[in-house]
């Protein structure tokens, strides 16, 4: 099955209903710090898929980092504005997006999935160029592996694409990461996994 479904334009129609809902409770605080392990304030870092900013991007600019916030829709981004006005944010495509900066680390959570898999090895080889040297990455993916389907969020349906945890720990690998932690952080449904990598040196 291929993306057929407009994935920026369905959080566009339910921005705010999504914004409402979304904790400002960090759950993926935990993998965070170990993202910033060693990171200092002052320091880069890029929120692929930030959405509307909270919480990842509003946690980030507290602890003293510089954030870019990429994202598709430009709803979730309006809404960005206002809670992380400080980040820079920039509407793109996430399997499109050239970026010309490099980053200390990069959150992509809960991103990648929607984004039909065929994308994502040269994704993860763009991010191996975007980070300084030793800079880590922290993304979540599917807990199993699916070439494509559809589910359905405050009435609308999204697009979701996602290999397996082994297949992502090789393509990291190809991109020149080495996996430093790979878990099932949710096991409800296809399960959702989190992993965070290192960029060889």
């Amino acid at each position: 099955m291929t993306a057929k479904v407009d994935v920026p334009a369905a959080y566009d129609r339910i921005a705010e209903k999504f914004f409402a809902d979304r904790s400002t409770a960090l759950r993926e605080k935990r993998y965070l710090d170990r993202l910033l392990d060693g990171v200092r304030p002052g320091a880069r870092v890029l929120d692929f898929g930030c959405g509307t900013g909270r919480p990842i991007a509003e946690h980030l600019i507290a602890r003293g980092y510089v954030v870019t916030g990429v994202d598709g829709s430009a709803a979730m981004l309006a809404l960005a504005q206002k809670t992380v006005p400080a980040a820079r944010l920039v509407q793109a495509q996430l399997e499109s997006v050239e970026l010309t900066e490099t980053f200390a680390s990069i959150v992509a959570w809960d991103s990648l999935f929607h984004v039909d898999r065929r994308h994502h090895a040269e994704i993860y080889r763009k991010f191996a160029r975007w980070l300084m040297p030793d800079g880590r990455l922290l993304l979540s993916s599917g807990g199993t592996g699916d070439p494509g389907f559809t589910d359905r969020m405050h009435g609308e349906t999204f697009y979701y694409s996602s290999w397996t945890p082994e297949e992502v720990t090789a393509l990291l690998g190809e991109a020149g990461f080495a996996v430093e932690l790979g878990e099932r952080d949710q096991t409800e449904g296809r399960g959702h996994v989190a992993i965070l990598a290192r960029k060889h040196p």
